[in-house]
């Protein structure tokens, strides 16, 4: 019950800070201090949170049954939060994508080790981090400014 209770905490924000605001559902789960933007730290601890969230087995590794109830809670979260394209475009996609088990299995043994998880936190912020200044903001997401 109380990985489920954090689960739907870490996943699950209120739909009105995404509207009009691409990127928002995202920064407001991630920015742990609050100040607008996500940096490599906050990620590798969220990502430790997450990690812990949905290893039901508690062995150290999400395999792929584990994957999936991940897979579902983060398709669920999207499609309540306006989805990749409905509200991010690329950058939620990046997002998404960045937490698939074959984008975080790098030892390619088909499950994922928290140590792989929290790995992978670094070229996850980069893969969003469409200006290059090291950190995620709504800027990151939607229509490139110029």
């Amino acid at each position: 019950m109380i990985r489920m209770t954090l689960a739907l905490i870490l996943l699950a924000a209120p739909a009105f800070a995404q509207q009009g605001n691409p990127g928002a559902h995202f920064v407001e789960n991630w920015d742990l201090d609050a100040d607008g933007q996500v940096t490599v730290e906050e990620a590798t601890e969220r990502r430790g949170d997450v990690f812990l969230t949905f290893d039901a087995n508690e062995d150290g590794f999400l395999d792929a049954d584990e994957y999936v109830l991940f897979d579902e809670a983060r398709a669920n979260d999207m499609a309540d939060n306006g989805g990749a394209q409905g509200h991010g475009g690329k950058g939620m996609m990046n997002a998404a994508n960045g937490m698939k088990l074959d984008v975080n299995d790098m030892d390619g043994d088909g499950k994922v080790s928290r140590d792989e998880f929290l790995t992978q936190a670094a070229t996850w912020i980069a893969g969003m981090d469409r200006n290059g200044d090291g950190v995620v903001t709504t800027d990151d997401f939607g229509p490139m400014k110029s």
